[in-house]
């Protein structure tokens, strides 16, 4: 158990170091002004901060989510495994309850630490930067705020959090029994591949719109007044600005973002198991890898975390 755990949180720090690219194009497509647009779309916003900021700039706020990484992966496995046991049946609908149980528990973590990715994404680069790191930002934001102003978004993390886990694990559950993934399968690597990255994919079509809310509400004030009074208020001046396209803002670079991650972190979970595990060390009734084992992979892979 400690080294399925191990070599998920590894195979989280690669999906990370993979899709962060992707997730800073996002975040500044969803929070950036209609009135004076600075992109024009996903690819138009890779080039302009890789030549105004170097490659480096694609990875702002990246020691946020690595941070947050090994505590995130430690309570989603803790708790899905349990709750599913908990529930006594592996089914379509306890897995779906179970990863939305896990979703939920999590966001403790998740919403400071997306809270402070996504500051350090928006601010600027050079000598007049706000924040020297994720820490920095956090202590920054906690002196003037207090605890609330760290938890800034937190309902609104819950509420994409908690679907979108329940998705992601009822998707990828449905889509390894329909693939037949079974131990002994030749092709069960690719399988386990396109299983999950379907499955983050959904995830996050699932709950998108929620997800601009968050970011909106987490950059707000950052550059001028607060705007926004809530969730119901941010939705209101969004779509009467904007209309309904904006909860779709940064969507191509979420997708494309969530299939590579997940590939990789389950690309990285197998490289770690197959070579801590060798077949020598497995019983001899036992004739495939421990990375085939149905428990590591959906235990192991959150796509919402990364």
């Amino acid at each position: 158990m400690a080294l399925d755990f191990l070599a998920g949180c590894a195979g989280g720090v690669a999906g990370v170091l993979v899709g962060h690219p992707f997730d800073t194009v996002k975040v500044r497509l969803q929070v950036q002004s209609m009135e004076k647009p600075q992109y024009r779309g996903t690819w138009h916003c890779f080039q302009s901060i890789i030549k105004q900021e170097s490659v480096l700039g694609l990875y702002k706020g990246l020691g946020s989510p690595l941070m947050g990484l090994t505590f995130i992966n430690a309570l989603v496995f803790g708790v899905q495994g349990n709750t599913l046991r908990a529930l006594g049946r592996d089914s379509p609908l306890n897995q779906f309850l179970a990863g939305s149980a896990a979703g939920a528990i999590q966001c403790v973590i998740c919403c400071p630490m997306e809270l402070a990715k996504t500051r350090l994404q928006l601010q600027d680069a050079g000598p007049a930067r706000t924040y020297r790191g994720s820490l920095d930002c956090l202590v920054q934001i906690y002196r003037c705020e207090g605890l609330r102003g760290v938890n800034r978004g937190m309902v609104s993390t819950l509420l994409r959090e908690t679907p979108s886990f329940g998705v992601y694990f009822l998707t990828y559950d449905v889509l390894t029994r329909a693939l037949g993934c079974e131990p002994g399968d030749r092709l069960l690597v690719p399988k386990l591949l396109l299983a999950g990255g379907t499955s983050g994919i959904m995830s996050w079509l699932s709950t998108y719109p929620m997800d601009v809310v968050k970011s909106r509400l987490q950059a707000d004030g950052l550059r001028g007044a607060p705007r926004y009074g809530g969730i119901l208020d941010c939705m209101r001046q969004s779509y009467q600005a904007e209309g309904w396209r904006v909860f779709t803002r940064g969507l191509a670079s979420t997708l494309l973002r969530a299939f590579p991650v997940n590939a990789a972190t389950f690309a990285t979970v197998t490289v770690v198991l197959t070579y801590a595990r060798g077949e020598e060390d497995l019983p001899e009734d036992e004739t495939v890898p421990a990375t085939s084992s149905a428990p590591a992979g959906p235990a192991l892979t959150q796509p919402s975390s990364l």
